[in-house]
């Protein structure tokens, strides 16, 4: 009934928006006497903040014609690469006539941005796609009004949510080869829930997956997001906060959430901020500071243009997630396509490289929720896990405007190159296979005096703990590395080096520990090897912790 009463109230009030709308364009209207008077300024900004309180904001577009990508401008065309009943996979392709341009943006990564399906339309993450098509070749999950979607199309459950997830990560596979997966906000625990399924059927998993601001472990640091979720019992939210689209739209009778409800929740957190900020909408009108009343335009069209969400996903959501915290109690069922049911291990997850993003001031997912995948995901390597903390960044700041475009997305940028397919990699090793035997002739004589390796060859001889072998194992790869005359042989000299010093220590020393540490180093090579064997070597990040980056606001990461 409320959601009819609701409607109700927007159509009566829909003429005297219209009207009001009407009022301010007549007071200011340079042509009109009227708008002369003293007070017609006053006037016109009144009746332009009664048309904006008063108004129905539709869904806005993405609106992203071009980007910058080296100070070249190219083109963006937006189209749906796959249609959902609940959601598009909409893609955001880039055109360019320069072909030295166009071969620099094919051979960039494919990213999918999942974004939330909250209340707010995907277009919320507008910065951080025109951002991302910098770089990359984005995609974006479009979710849909779950009021214009028809009641044959059935219901949509949260593990609906996770098969959709899997099914575009599939379809860029199939394109591409491989993925990037970044997640904002509520998407981050069902994104780890879908890569966690494909981990554990032994499917290919995204290269990176990025985790922005998300409630993983709900108990952490709770918000008042959190507090309502598990003070309030799931029936109460059943009971209270469910209703029926009414006849007048498409998916009439569909048990939803509405968005106007969650509207009214996000107004209610900071009541004082949204006042304030119409306040001053009034007074830049009075002033005349048109590039102000547009920004605030802006952002209150996308912040109160809301969707409504499927009753089943939204109330499973809470279970799920905010009540019962099923993913990090290792106790969460997800019945597949196929109708299999399966629990949810993100530590089988062992090939996807992981970064958690969390903001210092961050009012609606709390410190150490996001960051709390880290620990579920104890299949990945330390040295492939990132956690960034972003100082004086709110919830919003980690994905949109200025420290979001100057801190995190360098950050972000630097972690996805560096999880690359390295796909060149056998043909560097291939040309400089001709080299070997004159690199390696030097190396075999590593025990005797005819290397200039005076300190690297003792050290390597004489039994050490593991980690002074591995030093060692690191200067003697560096050293050879420099004596190479050419740089196309740079690698096999890098590679021979570790495997003759392994040959040299096992028949001097009494602990075998070279060849191990000699194998780590040859493992860290790429498209460049020498560079990356001695880079890798010198910054090597202990395995038994995080990389923990903390930026600072005044400086750019």
């Amino acid at each position: 009934m409320l959601y009819q009463i609701f409607e109700t109230q927007r159509s009566i009030m829909e003429p005297f928006s219209d009207l009001a709308q009407a009022a301010a364009k007549l007071y200011s209207n340079p042509l009109n006497p009227m708008a002369q008077t003293p007070l017609a300024q006053r006037v016109s900004a009144g009746y332009a903040l009664m048309h904006r309180l008063g108004k129905d904001y539709v869904k806005p577009e993405f609106g992203i014609r071009t980007v910058k990508v080296n100070k070249t401008d190219v083109a963006i065309h937006e189209r749906v690469e796959i249609d959902k009943p609940f959601c598009e996979l909409r893609r955001f392709k880039r055109f360019s006539d320069d072909p030295a341009t166009l071969t620099m943006l094919k051979a960039q990564p494919v990213v999918l941005i999942v974004a939330p399906l909250s209340g707010h339309y995907a277009t919320l993450l507008r910065d951080t796609v025109k951002t991302m098509l910098q770089g990359h070749k984005v995609y974006i999950t479009d979710w849909k009004n779950a009021r214009l979607v028809p009641l044959s199309d059935g219901e949509f459950h949260l593990d609906d949510y996770i098969n959709y997830v899997q099914e575009f990560i599939r379809h860029l596979q199939s394109i591409y080869g491989h993925c990037h997966v970044v997640s904002v906000c509520q998407p981050t625990v069902p994104v780890l829930a879908a890569v966690s399924l494909m981990a554990s059927r032994g499917e290919k998993t995204p290269l990176t997956m990025t985790m922005m601001g998300g409630p993983i472990d709900a108990r952490k640091s709770p918000t008042s997001v959190n507090n309502l979720a598990t003070n309030k019992s799931f029936e109460w939210f059943e009971n209270n906060v469910i209703y029926r689209v009414p006849p007048s739209f498409p998916g009439a009778g569909r048990r939803v959430y509405p968005g106007f409800l969650q509207y009214t929740g996000f107004v209610a957190m900071n009541p004082d901020r949204h006042a304030t900020s119409h306040y001053d909408y009034f007074k830049d009108l009075i002033k005349g500071d048109d590039a102000s009343a547009e920004a605030h335009r802006k952002f209150y069209d996308e912040y109160n243009a809301v969707l409504d969400m499927d009753a089943d996903y939204y109330l499973e959501t809470i279970a799920t997630v905010f009540q019962d915290f099923k993913l990090v109690n290792g106790t969460w069922d997800v019945k597949g396509v196929d109708g299999k049911i399966e629990r949810v291990r993100p530590q089988d997850i062992k090939g996807t490289a992981l970064m958690t993003v969390e903001g210092e001031l961050d009012d609606i997912s709390g410190a150490g929720q996001t960051r709390a995948a880290q620990d579920l995901c104890s299949g990945v390597p330390a040295s492939e896990r990132q956690h960034l903390e972003v100082p004086g960044a709110g919830h919003y700041g980690i994905f949109s405007g200025r420290r979001w475009r100057d801190i995190v997305y360098p950050q972000l940028v630097k972690f996805i190159l560096n999880h690359a397919p390295q796909a060149k990699a056998p043909a560097a090793v291939a040309v400089a296979k001709p080299s070997v035997s004159a690199a390696t002739q030097p190396v075999a004589q590593a025990p005797s005096s005819s290397v200039p390796v005076p300190a690297a060859a003792p050290v390597a001889v004489k039994p050490a703990p593991k980690a002074t072998v591995k030093t060692a194992a690191k200067v003697i790869a560096k050293t050879e590395v420099k004596a190479s005359a050419q740089p196309a042989a740079k690698a096999s000299a890098a590679k021979t080096t570790a495997q003759t010093a392994a040959t040299a220590t096992d028949k001097g020393a009494s602990k075998p520990a070279v060849p191990s540490a000699a194998k780590a180093s040859v493992k860290t090579s790429s498209p460049t090897p020498a560079k990356a064997v001695t880079k890798s070597a010198a910054k090597a990040l202990p395995k038994t912790a995080v990389k923990t980056t903390w930026v600072d606001s005044n400086k750019k990461a």
